[in-house]
């Protein structure tokens, strides 16, 4: 198996278990874990895409975007980690309601 099937099967399993995680879990910091996990997916799956083949030099724009959007996956995590802080003060919970109707 060559290192991009590794690589961008890798990408996709993280990015189907950020899924499965968002779905699944009530509690809003599980939902932040499997949205950076899906993140990591798609950062880990761009590194794989911009491998163009042996001997040659990888595309850098793919890595580009990659390190861009580490900067912006921190930014998004902190401003949701405040949001949760901010909802469990106000309700002294961590998880949204179901119905909408508390």
């Amino acid at each position: 198996m060559s290192q991009f099937y590794l690589y961008a099967l890798t990408g996709m399993t993280l990015f189907g278990l950020g899924v499965y995680a968002l779905m699944v879990y009530a509690h809003l910091i599980r939902k932040i874990l499997a949205i950076n996990i899906m993140g990591s997916g798609i950062f880990l799956f761009l590194v794989a895409v911009a491998q163009r083949g042996l001997g040659v030099m990888p595309d850098p724009v793919p890595h580009a975007m990659v390190l861009t959007g580490i900067v912006v996956a921190v930014s998004a995590t902190a401003l949701m980690l405040r949001l949760v802080t901010c909802i469990h003060c106000k309700t002294g919970r961590t998880s949204l309601p179901e119905d909408g109707r508390e």
